[in-house]
């Protein structure tokens, strides 16, 4: 049997690798080789720092939380935990826009953290609440059939039924028309 050259495949394949390593110092960029390997590692570097962004941009949103938050004389750990007594519910991404664009505002959201603190829950007109979700108006003539699964179950969960994050949406129609 004669021999096959793989002309055609392998050149198609080194091509990739080095067009892929475009921009390269040395002969990183030239020779396959050395090439194939600095690709190989680029893509685990990739791989890993998708990953480690997440952590770098929770470190920086805490940090600028922290320093707003002792402008207004807590710490950063306490100003979370009197917002969480506070029963307020915002994410860190949120604080830390509020905390640089928006001083005042947060400033607000200080004084509650420390009523939080200090167990006076009283609600005020300034504190950030969780948004209400959709759903439809809780009278007779509500069309159950324009409704999303998601408000469905949600209205499942305020009539107090069991058993529904299984159904689907023919079911969940049924159980709620009864």
């Amino acid at each position: 049997m004669p021999r096959v050259k793989g002309g055609t495949v392998a050149r198609t394949r080194r091509k990739k690798i080095l067009k892929l390593a475009k921009g390269y110092f040395g002969s990183k960029h030239l020779l396959y080789k050395t090439a194939n390997e600095q690709v190989m590692k680029s893509l685990r570097y990739s791989y890993r720092d998708r990953k480690q962004r997440k952590r770098d941009f929770r470190k920086l949103w805490i940090s600028r939380i922290n320093a707003a938050a002792r402008l207004n004389d807590l710490s950063y750990s306490r100003f979370i935990n009197g917002l969480n007594l506070a029963g307020i519910e915002i994410n860190r991404k949120m604080l830390a826009d509020i905390a640089v664009n928006d001083p005042a505002g947060f400033s607000e959201l200080a004084k509650a953290a420390k009523k939080g603190l200090k167990g006076d829950l009283t609600p005020s007109p300034v504190e950030v609440t969780k948004a209400a979700p959709k759903t439809a108006p809780k009278s007779a003539t509500v069309d159950l059939e324009s409704l999303t699964v998601a408000e469905l179950k949600e209205l499942c969960k305020e009539k107090d039924i069991t058993g529904y994050s299984a159904l689907k949406k023919a079911e969940l129609i049924e159980i709620l028309s009864k």
